[in-house]
């Protein structure tokens, strides 16, 4: 398809459901998929890609895929300030968790940036901003890979959305498959607190369906359905909120035409704005979080399937070399990162943090979660409680790399960008390092 129109969007989403729930019955049926713990989003992205117009386009899929992708982040982002909640955790926990994530996160953006600029680039004609592709892909997901993609389109590098869409799908992948050997590993090694056999997995994780005792309320009711449906209240409310990221990126351009900011970080801002004004006004009483989240989530699922589905595979041919070498590279070191630091630096179940940060260093979060579930099935270690707190503090520095990094890169200052990065993420290791020392 080449002319845009709504029923173009009708029929790109319907088609993308349909291939979502093949997924996810595949995910159902087939030992193999199970056993990898394969999420139907993936699976639906590799059909899309496959059957569509960058494959054999056998499927009418439009040629705005990648831009579905670019939006979809914005929703994600400008959910997150109603999401998010102070969770429970020792402080002492909290900082120890604060610094290691941190400080992985900037390490690894580093380590992409110097490697591509200062090994790569010698040895291919390479984009500057290549060997961010992999940190932008791994550890923001396909997400970041949205957002730094539409960024850099906009600065002239189509290429960099193909590039990080195929790190956030290797990153991915990786994540799940060397995440469960690291836990048959850690499971013979000792290391795990709450898993003794790798075999005595429940049913429900491998399938992904929940049995009738273990199923869970989506979320709660705040709106009576004779005024409007509590689902469609929480979904405007995302909706609103990444409408005003868009207009405070396009209100910044407008007065100071240099610097456009992405939407999706706008987005983000906007909805610290609004949560603000619901909780001074008593509106974030009515807002339900589960619900909220589940929202986000879905906004997710077709993120990721839409993002595979526009990976251009005549430009992943053309950089397979430099790519396989920059991604290869970049899982080798998260792996040392996550199973080294955690073992120094966090204080108790380090074994259960470290397989949580590996996917989500190379997957998504809900890469990490999932594998967590796997070692912690129960969420006895309160890992994520910590990390709740954590990310209060992590989220804008990771929202300040993907803001920035193409503008750094595209006007020479890529260098400068990593060795800042370098330097804060050693600082901050340091810090987490000492505090420990001392306590």
């Amino acid at each position: 398809m080449t002319d845009f129109s709504p029923w173009t969007l009708f029929v790109d989403t319907g088609i993308i459901s349909a291939l979502l729930l093949a997924g996810k019955l595949m995910r159902v049926k087939i030992k193999f998929i199970q056993q990898l713990f394969i999420p139907p989003s993936l699976l639906a992205g590799f059909a899309g890609l496959a059957l569509g117009p960058n494959g054999f386009g056998l499927i009418p899929l439009s040629t705005q895929t990648g831009t579905y992708a670019g939006i979809l982040i914005a929703f994600v982002f400008g959910a997150l300030p109603f999401t998010s909640r102070a969770g429970g955790g020792e402080k002492s926990s909290v900082g120890s968790m604060w610094a290691y994530s941190q400080a992985g996160m900037l390490l690894q953006w580093a380590f992409g940036g110097l490697l591509g600029l200062l090994v790569l680039n010698r040895i291919w004609s390479l984009s500057p901003a290549f060997g961010i592709t992999m940190p932008g892909g791994f550890c923001g997901g396909h997400g970041t890979a949205a957002a730094m993609g539409e960024a850099f389109g906009r600065l002239g590098a189509d290429e960099i959305l193909t590039l990080a869409m195929t790190a956030a799908t290797f990153g991915i992948v990786a994540s799940i498959v060397l995440g469960l050997v690291i836990v048959k590993w850690g499971t013979g090694k000792g290391h795990t607190s709450f898993l003794v056999n790798y075999r005595d997995l429940p049913g429900e994780l491998r399938t992904g369906l929940l049995p009738e005792e273990k199923r869970e309320s989506m979320g709660k009711a705040s709106c009576s359905s004779i005024s409007i449906d509590s689902l469609t209240f929480n979904l405007i409310i995302i909706l609103f909120v990444a409408l005003g990221g868009y207009g405070i990126s396009k209100a910044v351009t407008h007065f100071m035409p240099d610097l456009e900011l992405p939407v999706f970080s706008c987005a983000f801002v906007s909805g610290l704005l609004v949560r603000k004004i619901f909780d001074r006004t008593g509106v974030s009483r009515y807002v339900c979080r589960r619900t909220v989240g589940h929202v986000s989530g879905a906004f997710t699922d077709f993120l990721v399937a839409f993002g595979i589905a526009s990976i251009k595979l005549s430009v992943v041919a053309a950089y397979a070399v430099p790519l396989s070498i920059l991604l290869i590279s970049g899982l080798l070191a998260t792996l040392l990162y996550v199973m080294t630091v955690a073992r120094r630096l966090t204080k108790e179940y380090w074994f259960e943090k470290a397989i949580f940060t590996w996917g989500w260093f190379t997957g998504t979060m809900a890469m990490g979660i999932a594998l967590l579930r796997v070692v912690d099935p129960r969420m006895q270690s309160r890992c994520l409680d910590s990390y709740a707190l954590a990310y209060l503090f992590i989220a804008p520095v990771e929202i300040s790399l993907i803001t920035f990094a193409p503008a750094a890169f595209s006007n020479g200052y890529g260098l400068h960008f990593s060795l800042i990065c370098l330097t804060a993420g050693l600082a901050v290791l340091f810090a987490g390092h000492f505090r420990k020392r001392v306590r």
